[in-house]
């Protein structure tokens, strides 16, 4: 079929990257095999015979069958992954995760999306035990089972009362070691160990003293109503910023603390809607107040 396409046995051989030699053998051997000719040669080129065009018809069909098959095997292995399940922290960006899904239901068929509120460290383990497809994680798995992308970074600023905020500085910007005698407004050590663990060590450094674990995460409410009372701190990224009268958001001067949030799936997955998700959260990549 390529053959006649191309209109000589030269072109022919050189798209499907054998010799000439070769392709007119393969077409001798099926002319034996069939008791038939199928092409005849003149120097404007080939032609096929009545019996090559029957066969042409023929090949045509058969391939096309044999597309059509594929479609509907490959449509229907991903109808049987079901929903995309996928992990969300809590303060997660709402553009960030928004833009790829828009584009997934777009430029995939995909059997539907659960978006699951879940600690980093529960999406860790329901990726490693298969209840979750994807997560969006604050710190970086370790070992070889998932797979990972970079997709949001943004620079924590400091949510105070206005009280607070306009007594040390009468700048734009806020220093950590400023926030002296405040306590912050953390979350559970469990929820995200690594993550817990880095930004203590830079409060430390700073000069304050973390506060006890919360049982629970805070919630944004809970951290406005504890910034407004005045003996506390929340760290949030701006476009989460309190927009009370009482509260105030500033930049933290040098910027010490960049959150990062990672997709982590697990990396023997051979999901195509999972595949064109992480391409999408790749290219929609969130960086707020970065170059």
């Amino acid at each position: 079929m390529v053959s006649i396409e191309e209109g000589s046995l030269s072109a022919a051989a050189r798209r499907l990257n054998i010799t000439q030699p070769a392709l007119s053998q393969t077409i001798q051997g099926l002319e034996r095999q069939l008791g038939v000719t199928l092409l005849t040669r003149s120097s404007t080129g080939i032609r096929t015979t009545h019996s090559g065009d029957m066969l042409l018809v023929e090949a045509r069909a058969i391939l096309g069958r044999h597309d059509e098959a594929v479609a509907r095997v490959s449509t229907s292995a991903e109808a049987n992954h079901g929903a995309l399940r996928i992990g969300l922290p809590a303060e997660f960006p709402p553009g960030a995760l928004s833009d790829a899904l828009a584009e997934l239901s777009v430029t995939h068929n995909t059997s539907g999306i659960q978006l699951r509120h879940m600690s980093t460290s529960e999406q860790l383990t329901a990726l490693l035990t298969d209840d979750l497809d994807a997560g969006l994680v604050r710190e970086l798995p370790v070992g070889q089972e998932l797979a990972v992308a970079l997709v949001v970074e943004e620079k924590l600023g400091v949510l105070l009362s206005t009280a607070n905020a306009t007594r040390p500085t009468d700048t734009a910007e806020i220093r950590l070691d400023q926030l002296a005698g405040l306590a912050w407004v953390g979350f559970p050590r469990p929820r995200s160990p690594a993550w817990y663990d880095e930004v203590t060590a830079i409060l430390r450094g700073h000069g304050l003293a973390p506060a006890a674990e919360y049982e629970q995460s805070p919630t944004a409410e809970l951290k406005l109503a504890a910034a407004s009372i005045g003996d506390a701190f929340a760290l949030l990224p701006q476009w989460s910023r309190g927009t009370s009268g009482s509260v105030t958001w500033l930049p933290l001067t040098g910027h010490p603390l960049v959150r990062r949030t990672w997709v982590a799936w697990p990396a023997r997955s051979q999901r195509r809607d999972l595949a064109c998700l992480v391409d999408c959260l790749r290219r929609h990549a969130y960086q707020e107040g970065l170059p």
